[in-house]
């Protein structure tokens, strides 16, 4: 696996891993959607990443808000309710017998098109839904030493264009800027946005922190992270000055300590951007309390 926060060990169990698709159980090497699948020809569709611990799915009825909010927003009808979803997620880890150290990938595409085109009226199903569980946890060497982060010219755009709010499986902005950051040499990709302020990153969201202070972007041009989500709450909850705001590359250059967060991977430092170390070029001891409190928060929600 190349070195990023979605970095992870081999696992042999995942090669006997049960698929889900449309409510049908699959072995790995069995699992299909069709080439008319409007995911397959043209990306129409959402999806949403899942943590599992304690035998739970943290934080879902978030996750299930974005991906409802996703197929409203791209006009297409879930012929399946949260509930009945819910318990096939739930069904799937127990078919499985999986119940911690899963990350599970959800993803929902419009459906199978009569012709590979791009108007949804040549849609002829309901909504292809598949769940991918697998055995996937972050590296400890990434938690501990962090990422490095290469600002690319691919930027996140107005939602007149791609709404950024939208976790579709249109990804080629991201892919774009994941490219370009990899042949620089580095982990991830840094995104500005069309002002040239500070957006996200190509998969994770991006944090600094300065003299004491934790900042990340406005949000008006990333995804609504729940990590992030996650994160500013606890700030808020443990008396630690958070803000969403506009800043630049000069207060990310200047900053005491700067990471990212995401589902798979929770809280992951950042020691270097565009080949300047941030702050002492190590975990600095807000991201140590910011993932020490993250772990606490994930575990009270996943309790028994």
């Amino acid at each position: 696996m190349v070195d990023s926060t979605h970095a992870h060990g081999s696992d042999e169990r995942n090669k006997n891993i049960l698929i889900n698709v449309n409510g049908e159980l699959f072995p790995r090497d069995e699992a299909r959607v069709s080439v008319f699948d409007s995911g397959f020809v043209l990306g129409d569709g959402v999806w949403e990443g899942l943590r599992v611990h304690n035998g739970r799915i943290a934080f879902l009825d978030r996750h299930f808000d974005r991906l409802y909010a996703g197929t409203k927003t791209l006009d297409f009808e879930m012929n399946i309710s949260r509930e009945k979803l819910e318990a096939r997620l739930y069904e799937t880890l127990r078919a499985n017998g999986m119940t911690d150290g899963v990350h599970i990938r959800l993803m929902v595409t419009r459906g199978v098109k009569s012709t590979p085109y791009q108007d949804p009226r040549a849609t002829t199903t309901p909504p292809t839904i598949v769940i991918i569980p697998e055995y996937k946890e972050s590296l400890p060497d990434v938690i501990e030493h962090g990422i490095r982060l290469f600002t690319v010219h691919v930027r996140r755009g107005y939602p007149d264009v791609q709404d950024q709010k939208l976790n579709s499986h249109s990804k080629l902005n991201c892919i774009m800027a994941c490219i370009q950051a990899t042949k620089a040499g580095a982990d991830e990709a840094l995104m500005l946005d069309p002002h040239g302020f500070v957006a996200t990153c190509n998969s994770t969201h991006f944090f600094i922190v300065t003299n004491g202070e934790v900042w990340t972007s406005s949000g008006d041009y990333c995804l609504g992270g729940i990590t992030r989500g996650v994160v500013l709450e606890i700030c808020h909850d443990n008396g630690i000055v958070c803000c969403e705001k506009n800043f630049s590359l000069t207060d990310v250059y200047a900053a005491d300590e700067a990471f990212v967060t995401g589902t798979f991977a929770g809280v992951i430092p950042v020691v270097e951007v565009d080949g300047r170390q941030v702050g002492e070029g190590q975990r600095g001891s807000h991201v140590l309390s910011l993932q020490k409190h993250y772990g606490d928060r994930l575990r009270e929600e996943c309790a028994a």
